[in-house]
């Protein structure tokens, strides 16, 4: 698509004779962020009671059916579609053209309005009549004050202040703390450079033009001291902005993410027009969905929209002073982007070699025992070079063997690369020491080293794959109901990340009994700070079924000094919304029928099934004779099970499956009945054939000889 003019022609300033007056139009960008959109777009529902709001959705070619979510969820939402990703300040552009509101809100998809928010924010525009654009405070993810609310211009003295780490040391100062306004009471109303695109309310006028007089001069000389906060002097704008005298124009579309708020509100201002921050109202914002901070991609982005704004609008026209400051901070900021993309790429490659380099000193531990061992068995002792040079020479071998066979992908680490890799190894340097006589006498502890160097590698790796820390402690703010549904949502996992150890309500306040209940009622909401501390959370989920934004907002504030993770449970879905991901709980369940697992190699399972079942099929009198000594019950579940061996041997039955004589799932997911049930490690045991469903799935997409090791181990262990 190609770049869209700012100056192109402003729709109607008003609506036509007998049309409502539209108060916002709320614009959104999405970029693959669907479930943080549903719960934005159901925020801003709620917040437009007792106003005229239409709402636009721009999606920038998402993947994850953000489109087909809008359109059967929110058919009044006005959907533009783009056939590709055309950036944040084109998207903003297409939708602001259409926009009919006195006011417009730009608005992230990873943001949660409180109820009030379009209300306060109308009525402060309404009631500043030279006020072009407002934001209001914006709350991180676990309740604390984002400083991005409300910001400075990065002149060369202030980005110097950033950079050096000045403003982190003296917060306070006004002339330290200027970029983030961090010297400024978060409580007040005051006038702000520049606001956050990810919640800013513009005038129609500030945009287009037209408006009454709204008592500032327009003069170029006595402009900047009058509406420029904190005494900045500006640059003339170039003419071809200003679609009319008193109008900035829309967002620059050479900004293609990051900037171009700052380029904006930087605009407005030389329009004349004045920005405030009001903390009157607020919103949470899920930071950065699209773009992860930590990538290379946002690296050159946010750097690059900087660097921009700094060579448009910083320094033109000003002494040589000013200019050699800008110059400086334009080289700072290219120094930065190829800096932190350097970082970037040594973290990367520092956290790719982890794991080989762990390996290798495993690998050179084994090969010095055997070697010492050896010697010592023998009567004569290697030199010193042979345990710093040749020994590490093995080690790199045995390591590059293991790469070589796909050893080192992200995930899970595999087992079979490792006794390729070995075998590779030590016949390369068995080779090799045929045609190097100062490595010749080391075969032997060659013969010995690399197969007890294999054997600690892959004791590594089968720590890794088995090794579970027990599951988090969630505390559910919301109902009864909302809590059981958290529960066996998360019940329906073979390893479930955290338990629900109770819910915080009013008693009795949602029409449901704590009496009698799987979670327990622990609490009133004025309690959840204690409740938190008491209940050792490490989870505190907000049930957005039933509570008000505004309610959910006041409690991340509440625990935002707490060391706890704050979610929401989606309203209306199976989901829950965290600080960097939307985990998704309901699928397959809809079309479990069409659902197609991973079908597992027969020779796989069937490697445990049969040592396992022969070993216990031998084992069978003496498990019955000590069951009948001992008739406790894990004796007793120990004898039935080694009785039901010889079925998995005839191939009639699995280890590890479905309950015969429960709901089956769907051929298609290719799970046997099993010995032992997928569910018989849930507790409590799936009531529903949704949730038995849920679980059988999970195992389908997962199972594997560990995994059906580990669901044994639960089951006779533990019952």
């Amino acid at each position: 698509m190609s770049s869209l003019s700012l100056s192109s022609a402003p729709p109607a300033l008003g609506p036509g004779p007998g049309a409502a007056v539209v108060d916002v139009s709320v614009v959104i960008v999405t970029y693959n962020v669907r479930g943080f959109l549903d719960q934005a777009l159901r925020s801003v529902e709620r917040a437009s009671a007792g106003l005229a709001v239409e709402t636009f959705v721009v999606d920038n070619d998402s993947a994850d059916g953000s489109a087909e979510m809008v359109r059967e969820r929110f058919p009044d939402v006005r959907l533009i579609a783009n056939e590709e990703n055309v950036g944040f300040a084109v998207a903003n552009n297409q939708a602001l053209r259409e926009a009919a509101g006195r006011y417009a809100l730009v608005l992230n998809p990873d943001t949660i309005l409180q109820e009030d928010t379009l209300r306060t924010l109308v009525a402060f525009m309404d009631g500043h009549p030279d006020a072009g654009a407002v934001g209001c405070r914006i709350l991180n993810p676990d309740g604390t004050f984002a400083p991005e609310s409300r910001r400075a211009f990065p002149t060369p003295a202030v980005a110097f202040y950033r950079i050096a780490g000045l403003a982190r040391l003296f917060p306070q100062s006004p002339r330290f703390g200027r970029y983030n306004l961090t010297h400024l009471p978060a409580d007040e109303v005051c006038e702000v450079d520049a606001l956050s695109g990810s919640c800013m309310m513009v005038r129609r006028e500030a945009m287009w033009g037209g408006g009454e007089g709204h008592g500032m001069e327009r003069d170029e000389e006595g402009w900047a001291e009058k509406s420029a906060p904190h005494g900045s002097a500006h640059p003339p704008m170039p003419p071809s902005l200003h679609p009319s005298p008193r109008g900035a124009g829309l967002l620059d579309e050479a900004f293609f993410m990051y900037g171009e708020d700052l380029d904006w509100c930087y605009r407005i201002q030389r329009a004349g027009w004045r920005i405030y921050y009001t903390p009157e109202t607020q919103i949470v914002h899920y930071k950065g969905e699209s773009t992860k901070r930590g990538d290379l991609r946002y690296v050159v982005l946010f750097y690059g929209a900087m660097l921009r704004f700094v060579e448009k609008h910083v320094g033109g026209g000003a002494g040589w002073a000013e200019r050699a400051g800008t110059g400086a901070l334009a080289l700072a900021l290219r120094v930065g982007i190829v800096g932190r993309a350097a970082v970037a790429a040594l973290g990367r490659l520092g956290r790719g070699l982890a794991g080989p380099a762990a390996d290798g000193a495993l690998a050179w531990a084994a090969l010095a025992a055997a070697a010492w061992g050896w010697s010592q068995a023998d009567g004569f002792a290697f030199g010193s070079g042979f345990y710093g040079l040749v020994l590490p020479a093995y080690a790199l071998a045995l390591v590059g063997g293991v790469a070589l066979a796909g050893g080192y992908p992200r995930g899970r680490p595999p087992l079979r690369p490792v006794a390729v890799g070995a075998a590779l190894a030590a016949l390369a340097v068995a080779a090799a020491s045929f045609f190097v006589p100062s490595i010749a006498f080391s075969r032997a502890a060659l013969g010995l080293g690399f197969p007890a160097a294999a054997a600690l590698l892959l004791a590594r790796r089968v720590r890794r794959r088995t090794r579970t820390a027990p599951p988090r402690r969630a505390l559910v703010v919301g109902t009864a109901a909302e809590a059981e549904r958290l529960r066996r949502l998360l019940g329906g996992r073979l390893r479930p990340e955290a338990e629900v150890v109770g819910y915080v309500a009013e008693a009795g306040g949602d029409g449901t009994s704590a009496a009698g209940g799987a979670v327990p009622h622990v609490g009133r909401p004025r309690q959840l700070r204690d409740l938190a501390r008491l209940q050792h959370a490490d989870e505190v989920v907000f049930a957005a079924d039933s509570l008000t934004n505004t309610a959910i907002l006041e409690g991340m504030r509440a625990l935002r000094d707490l060391p706890v993770q704050l979610k929401i449970l989606a309203s209306g879905h199976d989901r829950i919304i965290g600080k960097a991901y939307v985990e998704d709980y309901a699928a397959p369940l809809l079309e479990a029928e069409r659902a197609v697992a991973p079908l597992r190699a027969g020779w796989s399972r069937r490697a445990l099934e049969v040592p396992v079942a022969a070993l216990f099929t031998l084992a069978a009198p003496a498990l019955r004779a000590t069951a009948r000594l001992r008739p406790t019950a894990r004796w007793r579940r120990l004898a039935a099970f080694a009785a039901r061996m010889p079925s998995v041997l005839a191939g009639r039955r699995a280890l590890v499956g479905y309950d015969a004589a429960g709901p089956h799932p769907p051929p298609a997911w290719g799970l046997p009945p099993g010995v032992v049930s997928v569910l018989d490690t849930r507790r409590p045991r799936p009531a529903t054939i949704t949730e038995a469903h849920r679980a059988y799935w999970f195992y389908a997409q997962r199972q594997s000889p560990w995994l059906d090791a580990e669901i044994l181990l639960r089951a006779l262990l533990h019952g």
